[in-house]
Protein backbone atom coordinates (compact mmCIF):
# COMPACT_ATOMS: atom_id res chain seq x y z
CA UNK A 1 0.00 0.00 0.00
CA UNK A 2 1.55 3.37 -1.19
CA UNK A 3 0.67 6.12 1.13
CA UNK A 4 1.67 9.41 1.04
CA UNK A 5 3.19 10.87 4.41
CA UNK A 6 5.11 14.07 3.14
CA UNK A 7 2.04 15.41 1.93
CA UNK A 8 1.02 17.05 5.61
CA UNK A 9 3.25 18.98 7.18
CA UNK A 10 3.20 16.90 10.25
CA UNK A 11 4.01 13.57 8.05
CA UNK A 12 0.37 12.35 9.26
CA UNK A 13 -2.70 11.43 7.16
CA UNK A 14 -6.16 11.34 7.89
CA UNK A 15 -7.28 8.14 8.85
CA UNK A 16 -11.36 8.02 8.80
CA UNK A 17 -12.84 4.64 10.79
CA UNK A 18 -16.12 2.59 9.38
CA UNK A 19 -17.60 0.23 10.99
CA UNK A 20 -17.25 -2.90 9.17
CA UNK A 21 -20.49 -3.98 9.50
CA UNK A 22 -22.96 -1.59 9.12
CA UNK A 23 -20.56 1.03 7.05
CA UNK A 24 -21.57 3.41 9.30
CA UNK A 25 -18.27 6.55 9.93
CA UNK A 26 -17.36 5.95 13.62
CA UNK A 27 -14.09 8.57 13.88
CA UNK A 28 -11.43 10.30 12.39
CA UNK A 29 -7.70 10.27 13.43
CA UNK A 30 -4.23 10.54 11.81
CA UNK A 31 -1.79 8.18 11.65
CA UNK A 32 1.97 7.78 10.19
CA UNK A 33 3.60 4.67 9.18
CA UNK A 34 4.56 3.60 12.78
CA UNK A 35 0.43 3.64 13.52
CA UNK A 36 -0.23 2.18 10.35
CA UNK A 37 1.84 -0.90 11.44
CA UNK A 38 0.51 -1.01 14.79
CA UNK A 39 -2.55 -1.83 13.73
CA UNK A 40 -2.09 -4.09 11.61
CA UNK A 41 0.57 -5.66 14.12
CA UNK A 42 -2.04 -5.69 17.26
CA UNK A 43 -5.10 -5.49 15.16
CA UNK A 44 -6.39 -2.95 16.67
CA UNK A 45 -7.12 0.45 15.79
CA UNK A 46 -3.54 2.38 16.43
CA UNK A 47 -3.61 6.30 15.64
CA UNK A 48 -0.61 8.71 16.36
CA UNK A 49 -2.07 11.22 18.91
CA UNK A 50 -1.18 14.75 18.24
CA UNK A 51 -1.59 15.98 21.99
CA UNK A 52 0.39 13.15 23.45
CA UNK A 53 3.30 12.88 20.85
CA UNK A 54 3.12 9.23 20.63
CA UNK A 55 1.01 6.47 19.26
CA UNK A 56 -2.74 5.56 20.80
CA UNK A 57 -4.58 3.10 20.36
CA UNK A 58 -8.40 3.38 20.62
CA UNK A 59 -9.48 1.67 23.76
CA UNK A 60 -6.60 1.59 25.56
CA UNK A 61 -7.75 3.27 28.93
CA UNK A 62 -11.91 2.58 28.18
CA UNK A 63 -11.69 -0.90 26.89
CA UNK A 64 -13.92 0.39 23.86
CA UNK A 65 -11.30 -0.91 20.97
CA UNK A 66 -11.90 -0.80 17.59
CA UNK A 67 -10.67 -4.08 16.21
CA UNK A 68 -9.04 -3.89 13.16
CA UNK A 69 -10.88 -5.75 9.91
CA UNK A 70 -9.03 -4.06 6.59
CA UNK A 71 -7.30 -0.97 5.39
CA UNK A 72 -7.70 1.17 2.12
CA UNK A 73 -5.87 4.10 0.71
CA UNK A 74 -7.68 6.98 -1.14
CA UNK A 75 -7.02 7.81 -4.92
CA UNK A 76 -4.33 10.60 -4.00
CA UNK A 77 -2.60 8.06 -1.09
CA UNK A 78 -3.30 10.43 1.37
CA UNK A 79 -6.38 9.59 2.99
CA UNK A 80 -6.78 6.08 4.87
CA UNK A 81 -10.33 4.12 5.42
CA UNK A 82 -10.22 1.88 8.29
CA UNK A 83 -12.44 -0.99 8.27
CA UNK A 84 -13.22 -1.76 12.24
CA UNK A 85 -15.87 -3.73 14.69
CA UNK A 86 -16.02 -1.28 17.59
CA UNK A 87 -16.45 -2.79 20.90
CA UNK A 88 -18.49 -0.46 23.11
CA UNK A 89 -19.14 3.05 22.39
CA UNK A 90 -16.66 4.27 19.92
CA UNK A 91 -16.69 8.31 21.03
CA UNK A 92 -15.59 9.59 24.99
CA UNK A 93 -18.64 11.06 25.49
CA UNK A 94 -20.35 7.49 25.34
CA UNK A 95 -21.92 8.02 21.72
CA UNK A 96 -21.66 5.22 19.01
CA UNK A 97 -19.70 7.87 17.03
CA UNK A 98 -18.12 10.98 17.11
CA UNK A 99 -20.54 12.62 15.67
CA UNK A 100 -22.87 13.14 18.85
CA UNK A 101 -26.09 11.47 20.17
CA UNK A 102 -28.17 11.23 16.45
CA UNK A 103 -25.30 9.17 15.48
CA UNK A 104 -25.64 6.95 18.37
CA UNK A 105 -25.63 3.39 18.00
CA UNK A 106 -28.82 1.44 16.85
CA UNK A 107 -30.62 -1.22 18.46
CA UNK A 108 -29.02 -3.37 14.99
CA UNK A 109 -25.73 -1.84 15.43
CA UNK A 110 -25.40 -2.78 18.88
CA UNK A 111 -25.68 -6.57 17.97
CA UNK A 112 -23.02 -6.44 15.69
CA UNK A 113 -20.79 -4.71 18.81
CA UNK A 114 -22.72 -7.67 20.54
CA UNK A 115 -21.27 -10.43 18.22
CA UNK A 116 -17.88 -8.48 18.38
CA UNK A 117 -17.39 -8.88 22.26
CA UNK A 118 -18.89 -12.57 22.28
CA UNK A 119 -15.95 -13.15 19.52
CA UNK A 120 -13.37 -11.60 21.76
CA UNK A 121 -14.62 -14.02 24.78
CA UNK A 122 -14.61 -17.26 22.63
CA UNK A 123 -10.58 -17.63 23.37
CA UNK A 124 -10.58 -16.35 27.69
CA UNK A 125 -10.38 -18.44 30.13
CA UNK A 126 -13.06 -20.14 31.31
CA UNK A 127 -13.38 -18.80 34.66
CA UNK A 128 -13.34 -15.23 33.54
CA UNK A 129 -16.69 -15.25 31.36
CA UNK A 130 -19.76 -17.12 31.25
CA UNK A 131 -19.41 -16.76 27.55
CA UNK A 132 -15.88 -18.53 27.31
CA UNK A 133 -17.59 -21.56 29.97
CA UNK A 134 -19.97 -22.11 27.61
CA UNK A 135 -17.46 -22.01 24.25
CA UNK A 136 -15.41 -24.49 26.98
CA UNK A 137 -18.41 -26.51 27.03
CA UNK A 138 -18.57 -27.31 23.62
CA UNK A 139 -21.53 -27.12 20.95
CA UNK A 140 -23.51 -29.36 22.48
CA UNK A 141 -24.00 -27.44 25.45
CA UNK A 142 -24.51 -24.18 23.17
CA UNK A 143 -27.23 -25.67 21.56
CA UNK A 144 -28.68 -26.79 24.71
CA UNK A 145 -28.60 -23.97 25.98
CA UNK A 146 -30.63 -22.29 22.88
CA UNK A 147 -33.13 -25.07 23.51
CA UNK A 148 -33.78 -24.11 27.15
CA UNK A 149 -34.14 -20.55 26.31
CA UNK A 150 -36.78 -20.95 23.52
CA UNK A 151 -38.76 -23.20 25.51
CA UNK A 152 -38.34 -20.47 28.77
CA UNK A 153 -39.78 -17.62 25.99
CA UNK A 154 -42.78 -19.89 24.54
CA UNK A 155 -43.86 -20.01 28.51
CA UNK A 156 -43.71 -16.65 29.30
CA UNK A 157 -45.14 -15.65 25.24
CA UNK A 158 -48.52 -17.61 26.80
CA UNK A 159 -48.83 -15.32 29.80
CA UNK A 160 -48.89 -11.29 29.78
CA UNK A 161 -45.94 -10.32 31.75
CA UNK A 162 -43.97 -7.53 29.59
CA UNK A 163 -40.86 -7.86 31.45
CA UNK A 164 -40.61 -11.49 31.56
CA UNK A 165 -41.46 -11.46 27.91
CA UNK A 166 -38.73 -9.29 26.84
CA UNK A 167 -36.72 -10.86 29.09
CA UNK A 168 -36.69 -14.10 27.87
CA UNK A 169 -36.50 -13.23 24.34
CA UNK A 170 -33.06 -11.24 25.35
CA UNK A 171 -31.73 -14.63 26.64
CA UNK A 172 -32.96 -16.72 23.61
CA UNK A 173 -31.08 -13.52 21.29
CA UNK A 174 -27.86 -13.85 23.17
CA UNK A 175 -27.59 -17.31 23.11
CA UNK A 176 -27.90 -17.40 19.54
CA UNK A 177 -25.65 -15.24 18.95
CA UNK A 178 -23.41 -17.63 21.38
CA UNK A 179 -24.53 -20.59 18.78
CA UNK A 180 -23.69 -18.79 15.31
CA UNK A 181 -20.04 -18.19 16.80
CA UNK A 182 -19.65 -21.80 17.73
CA UNK A 183 -20.72 -22.43 14.36
CA UNK A 184 -18.44 -20.26 12.86
CA UNK A 185 -20.89 -18.02 11.43
CA UNK A 186 -22.33 -14.12 11.91
CA UNK A 187 -25.89 -13.01 12.27
CA UNK A 188 -25.40 -11.35 8.85
CA UNK A 189 -25.17 -14.90 7.38
CA UNK A 190 -29.24 -15.51 8.79
CA UNK A 191 -29.68 -11.88 7.37
CA UNK A 192 -28.52 -12.97 3.67
CA UNK A 193 -30.72 -15.99 4.08
CA UNK A 194 -33.54 -13.57 4.46
CA UNK A 195 -32.91 -11.27 2.12
CA UNK A 196 -32.13 -14.31 -0.73
CA UNK A 197 -36.02 -15.35 0.48
CA UNK A 198 -37.23 -12.16 0.18
CA UNK A 199 -36.15 -11.54 -3.18
CA UNK A 200 -37.23 -14.95 -4.84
Amino acid sequence: MNINFSKYADGLVPAIVQDANTKTVLMMGFMNQEAVDATVAQQKVTFFSRSKSRLWTKGEESGNFLNYIGMEVDCDNDTLLIQANPVGPVCHNGTGTCWGNENEISNTQFLTTLEAVIAERKTAAPESSYVASLFEKGINKIAQKVGEEAVELVIEAKDNNETLFLDESADLLFHYLILLQAKGYALKDVVNVLEKRHKS
